[in-house]
């Protein structure tokens, strides 16, 4: 049957920036599609792990600094000494700086940069050896944005890296397809998160924003647990180097 090829009962997944917001609601979808989940943060993430517990599956969070890469290896170490293996990455994890192009500084730029981008590269690189490894194949779900496909204004470094991360994600794709790994995307929306806040509490800007989305709300974490689930599970086995916008249609106007 269709639906037994969502399922991702006996599969790991490490979520990257998994203690709130999106990256809690993709952690808590691949637990109620069957996965035990590693979160990965900078701080400890008792929600998560109540949620996905009490669906009844195993969650380990790891506290890790994704400003460098020096702790990627052991973060995929510890997916498989904790939980006995690693099927599933999600690159959640990320930040953005706002400033005018003019006045942004070095600091921002390598911050959001090292963060959406590098450590994205890097854990891929080592999920990937690890999938290799164990000959089953993988999937790599990095987190892409409206703004891998427009400019913006005043996130010189945030547009950068996500439309860094759509290209890597086509390259990873095309590199990593003939070992059964598949690297895909997700690109949300406008969506009720920490990174919106500010947006979201500026009624001009806000009511720009939703006069635009032709399904008239923001996005909400719940809406990436359909996409993520997919693009996780055997039933997205022959979609590579995608990038999946879940926007409400903001793309199609």
């Amino acid at each position: 049957m269709v639906l037994e090829s969502f399922s991702l009962k006996g599969r790991v997944a490490i979520v990257t920036g998994a203690a709130t917001g999106l990256g809690q609601g993709m952690a808590v979808a691949l637990a109620e599609a069957g996965a035990d989940i590693l979160g990965v943060g900078d701080k400890s993430m008792p929600e998560t792990e109540e949620a996905v517990m009490a669906l009844g599956r195993r969650f380990v969070s790891v506290k890790a600094d994704l400003t460098t890469q020096d702790r990627l290896p052991m973060i995929v170490d510890c997916a498989v000494s904790e939980l006995g293996r690693v099927d599933i990455l999600v690159n959640n994890a990320g930040i953005i700086r706002r400033a005018d192009a003019l006045d942004f500084t070095e600091k921002d730029w390598d911050d959001v940069m090292n963060i959406n981008l590098k450590t994205l590269f890097f854990l891929s690189q080592a999920a990937a050896r690890r999938f290799r490894e164990q000959g089953s194949g993988g999937k790599i779900i990095n987190i892409a944005s409206m703004l891998s496909f427009q400019g913006g204004i005043r996130v010189p470094s945030y547009t950068s890296s996500k439309s860094a991360v759509m290209g890597l994600t086509r390259q990873l794709a095309n590199e990593w397809a003939k070992f059964g790994i598949n690297v895909n995307a997700i690109a949300p929306g406008y969506m009720v998160t920490n990174n919106t806040k500010l947006l979201r509490e500026d009624e001009k800007r806000s009511a720009e924003i939703l006069g635009r989305i032709p399904a008239g709300r923001w996005g909400k974490p719940e809406d990436l647990k359909g996409p993520v689930v997919f693009l996780a599970s055997s039933a997205s086995d022959y979609v590579n180097g995608y990038t999946v916008a879940v926007d409400g249609g903001w793309l199609a106007r």
